[in-house]
């Protein structure tokens, strides 16, 4: 095994939680979810003390204090700005304080003190703060959701938004649904003291990334690391090794970030899904995270980058 995988930190016990590192991960509301109902989701919205994410057209709504943005509004702001407390749900609770998130009538113009700023540029701005950022994802998952959910899989009749919003019932035929999330495995391959990375067509200009791809039913993450790779890079994995998780709210998608160690090196790329594919050194990949250069990997926000980063600090 390659001293990478012998050496890296988040193989030892007692390790802070790498996945903290990843942007949409700070979520610190407390959920009882289990025990929620009507009820609790009538008393956050009577409860002076709420506080609520806007959305206007999926965009997050920003109030600007000097060069800080806050997206926690209070009831009276929220009225202010006409949202859409029957399509509410509830978050949580954070420090005896109701978390509520609503849409608002779409505008193309908010009132003055008020923008909209969609997720992304949102964290890359980096003008709101980690733990909003990730209740502000875990907001727009949920509103997705009920958005796409809105009739019955099993009997095709109009479902109903139950437990505060963490599910939906069937008044039909009974049956529940749960808010779903797509896992996705992200892997950065590894050979000794360099990696593998590849570009998408839509990616920006120079950008490479770790492969990634959905996770197919009755596999193992270890098991999609491996046929991923194969698929895009025809590259062979031996060992697979976890390092972080990343709420990804576009919509609701779960990112599971792992080093893999390349079994063989002769690169046989899917044409279909990559436009370049490559190893680097890992003096190449320190030029990329500085991002100023023509080729870069992508910004800190992503867990891609932080497979990169962790890549570069300890194999050095």
């Amino acid at each position: 095994m390659s001293s990478f995988f012998k050496q890296a930190p988040f193989l030892d016990a007692g390790v802070d939680d790498a996945s903290e590192r990843n942007a949409f991960s700070a979520n610190k509301l407390v959920r009882n979810s289990e025990h929620l109902s009507a009820q609790d989701l009538a008393k956050a919205w009577d409860n002076p003390n709420a506080r609520v994410h806007l959305y206007n057209k999926g965009a997050p709504v920003l109030k600007y204090d000097g060069d800080r943005a806050h997206a926690l509004f209070t009831l009276q702001e929220a009225s202010a700005l006409g949202y859409d407390a029957e399509g509410g749900i509830y978050l949580g609770e954070h420090n005896n304080m109701p978390v509520l998130a609503a849409k608002i009538a779409p505008v193309e113009e908010l009132p003055s003190g008020y923008t909209s700023l969609d997720i992304r540029s949102m964290v890359v701005s980096g003008d709101v703060v980690a733990e909003e950022v990730a209740t502000l994802g875990h907001g727009w998952s949920l509103l997705s959701w009920h958005t796409n959910n809105q009739f019955c899989a099993n009997c095709g009749q109009k479902t109903q938004k139950i437990q505060a919003g963490y599910r939906r019932k069937c008044p039909a035929c009974e049956r529940e649904h749960f808010p779903r999330f797509d896992p996705v495995s992200i892997m950065l391959v590894i050979d000794g003291d360099r990696c593998l990375m590849g570009r998408q067509p839509h990616f920006q200009p120079g950008m490479y990334s770790c492969l990634a791809g959905f996770i197919e039913p009755g596999e193992t993450l270890e098991g999609a690391v491996r046929r991923e790779v194969l698929e895009e890079a025809g590259i062979q994995i031996s060992t697979v090794r976890y390092h972080s998780s990343q709420p990804w709210p576009f919509p609701h998608t779960l990112m599971i970030g792992c080093f893999a160690k390349a079994a063989s090196t002769d690169i046989i790329m899917d044409v279909t899904e990559l436009e370049d594919c490559r190893w680097f050194s890992r003096d190449e990949v320190g030029k990329m995270l500085t991002r100023e250069q023509e080729l870069k990997t992508p910004p800190p926000m992503a867990i891609a980058n932080q497979l990169i980063q962790t890549f570069y600090d300890v194999s050095g």
